[in-house]
């Protein structure tokens, strides 16, 4: 059985925000931890902010050759990948300094312009994909492993079919349903690796302050770290699970599809 002093675990879009925090409390509990950050130098910064656990990797989900860059470097220092926590995301890609209103309001379904909406989804989806795929290897070579997948409750069809939601006019056409398509990928995932190591989870931070919405959520970076931090840690979650905070769930953290 493994320990947590020789597990190795990646997160990406580590160097600030949820990433941070999750890479921050995954090496504080032992874990070897990759940094990943598409500026080399600012994960290197937050690595050593984080501890000698910390090691800093230059990961650009969006360029295979990055990717690749990483894996080759990954299996060589360690062999293996206990843990792929998938947090790098971006919420638009048009006019930086917009408010989060501004930026949802252009990102309807009716007006959204498709060469942004296919940016956003690149990101967030296809990359998340890339990566994970790359990673697959090294993830099956661990005795037990999981994917964790920041996910956001914004791209819940459940949630937002409901004419009650107080946040339902925020479902939009390049981040909400990017998350939505990054939901139905890593359910597809989790049903393909059920029958091996490796466990695949969605995870919701809530409503939090990042530079993904300008810093406009209602939930310090702390206090939405929580649940996609527990996530990392727990090993005895179902795979297939999708959870977020209780103020945005029901029973135990469960999130609807």
């Amino acid at each position: 059985m493994q320990t947590n002093e020789n597990k190795a675990a990646l997160v990406s879009g580590a160097n600030t925000g949820v990433g941070f925090q999750i890479a921050k409390a995954l090496a504080d509990n032992g874990y070897t931890v990759y940094v990943g950050s598409r500026d080399l130098q600012k994960g290197e910064t937050a690595a050593a902010e984080i501890g000698s656990n910390a090691k800093a990797i230059q990961l650009d989900i969006t360029d295979s050759e990055s990717i690749n860059s990483a894996v080759k470097a990954i299996e060589s220092e360690s062999g293996y990948l206990t843990l792929l926590v998938n947090n790098a995301a971006i919420s638009h890609a048009g006019t930086s300094g917009r408010t989060m209103e501004e930026v949802l309001g252009a990102q309807r379904a009716s007006i959204v312009p498709i060469d942004e909406l296919k940016t956003v989804w690149e990101t967030n989806v296809f990359g998340t994909l890339a990566v994970t795929q790359a990673f697959l290897p090294l993830l099956h070579k661990a005795p037990a492993a999981r994917i964790v997948t920041v996910s956001s409750a914004l791209g819940s069809l459940g949630i937002n079919s409901n004419p009650d939601n107080p946040y339902r006019s925020a479902f939009d056409a390049a981040y909400g349903a990017s998350k939505t398509a990054l939901n139905g990928i890593f359910l597809s995932l989790a049903i393909d690796l059920e029958n091996t190591n490796i466990k695949v989870h969605l995870v919701s931070p809530g409503f939090t302050a990042t530079a993904l919405n300008n810093f406009q959520g209602t939930d310090t970076v702390e206090e939405g770290s929580k649940e996609p931090i527990r996530v990392a840690l727990s090993e005895d979650l179902p795979t297939g699970s999708f959870t977020g905070p209780a103020n945005f769930s029901g029973t135990d953290n469960i999130l609807p599809w």
